[in-house]
């Protein structure tokens, strides 16, 4: 007897695991059997279509005027379920809305803001510099006198290198993932088990990247005056990490540290700054949930998407203020005994007595990662560990208005498509 087809899928057209019918399969009609009536059943379920629903045989799909029959026939009552006369569904209106300001996040956080981030790891690194640009606006100012000295391309040096640094940050926690029982993704009631295993997780993740990171950090870095760009390539911070990984290639200086120096630091960054950052992205959600309940406004679909960028703009923001002074000892030890020239940080000697830009080398002697940590709030004061601080303070605030932009003009561009 053929089976009769289910009723009831999730929102791909496909059961779940939990499903008790989930893997369930349909008999098939052997060889040499005697034939049955044919009967048009799903062998297996295709999947659901946005706009479309699967049909039973014998059934047709529904027209927009059957529809408005179904509700009432008033298009008001249908909300923005249904499709509006003379414009593209609501749906699909929901869903770019959702896509585009995903686009401008990412795009903001990874290329606009990359010159807030080669300024705020160049101020991290230099301890030479008597200013150490705490406020966003001595920062800009030192971001305008390097571009006009050395040009724009000054400031989007080595992001093709933190492209890669992250492609293979998700490879290997996906690796790892795969050959371990250490999860991924922690489910929505998770056990103290899991979550140690999850940030385990992280700090592997951190440290299987760590001479790529290391690489990428000197690309960032490094003045453009000093760079050869006949011989780099982007692929440098692959064959950097794996150079320095090897103990191979052009010897360094003897203040080298060793990659087992870095790797406590490099794996306590990554779990505090994730931990916290979830942490705040959570409750913000969950604060905005609970405003929702008396504010809530059915009619603006921008909300299923922007409260998830919004909260995710405020953990990662939380977090780097927070982890900032590990972050800068991590930068020194990284970069010590590299032989790198750095530029000038210091708005009023930047571009030189004679008009031409200064650059300075980076010769620290840290022994490791406590010395560094101690040598750092000796010399400097407690503000040492936050130089650049205020880069960091104009990266998230550019990520944040045009964050908001993007959600003004996709709610104007959403209202004219609804009364169209």
């Amino acid at each position: 007897m053929a089976s009769k087809r289910p009723d009831s899928f999730d929102g791909l057209g496909y059961r779940g695991r939990d499903d008790p019918l989930y893997g369930a399969s349909y008999p098939v009609r052997s060889a040499g059997a005697p034939a049955e009536p044919q009967h048009h059943h799903w062998v297996t379920t295709p999947p659901d279509i946005p706009g479309s629903r699967n049909l039973h045989p014998g059934e047709r799909t529904p027209q927009y005027d059957e529809l408005l029959g179904e509700q009432g026939g008033s298009g008001v009552t249908a909300g923005w379920d249904a499709a509006l006369p003379g414009g593209p569904p609501a749906e699909q209106l929901n869903r770019f809305a959702g896509f585009g300001i995903g686009l401008v996040s990412l795009f903001t956080e990874n290329v606009l803001a990359h010159p807030c981030i080669v300024l705020r790891r160049q101020c991290q690194v230099n301890y030479h510099a008597s200013c150490y640009h705490l406020t966003p606006f001595s920062a800009v100012a030192v971001i305008y006198a390097i571009t006009k000295a050395q040009g724009p391309k000054a400031l989007w040096k080595g992001m093709g290198s933190t492209f890669i640094v992250h492609g293979i940050t998700l490879g290997a926690e996906g690796i790892i993932s795969e050959f371990t029982a250490l999860p991924r993704e922690l489910p929505h009631r998770w056990s103290w088990k899991q979550l140690a295993g999850h940030l385990l997780l992280k700090g592997l993740t951190a440290v299987v990247a760590l001479p790529f990171y290391c690489a990428s950090l000197i690309e960032t870095v490094q003045s453009e005056i000093v760079r050869d760009d006949s011989s780099s390539g982007l692929l440098d911070c692959v064959r950097e990490g794996l150079t320095r990984l090897l103990g191979v290639g052009a010897p360094h200086s003897r203040r080298l540290l060793p990659l087992s120096s870095l790797l406590l630091p490099a794996a306590l960054h990554a779990i505090l700054r994730y931990a916290i950052a979830a942490s705040v992205q959570r409750a913000a959600l969950w604060l905005h949930q609970q405003g929702r309940k008396h504010r809530a406004d059915p009619s603006n679909p921008l909300d299923a998407y922007f409260p998830e960028l919004a909260a995710a703009w405020a953990g990662s923001l939380v977090a780097d203020m927070m982890v900032f002074p590990l972050e800068t000892t991590l930068h020194r030890l990284s970069l010590q005994g590299t032989r790198t020239i750095i530029d000038a940080t210091d708005g009023v000697v930047v571009t030189g007595s004679g008009g031409s830009p200064l650059v300075l080398p980076v010769n620290t002697q840290y022994d490791g990662f406590f010395e560094c940590l101690h040598a750092i709030r000796r010399r400097e004061g407690g503000s040492g560990f936050y130089r650049g601080f205020g880069a960091l303070v104009a990266q998230y605030a550019l990520h944040g208005a045009l964050l908001a932009a993007a959600r003004t003009l996709l709610r104007l561009l959403l209202l004219d498509g609804k009364h169209s």
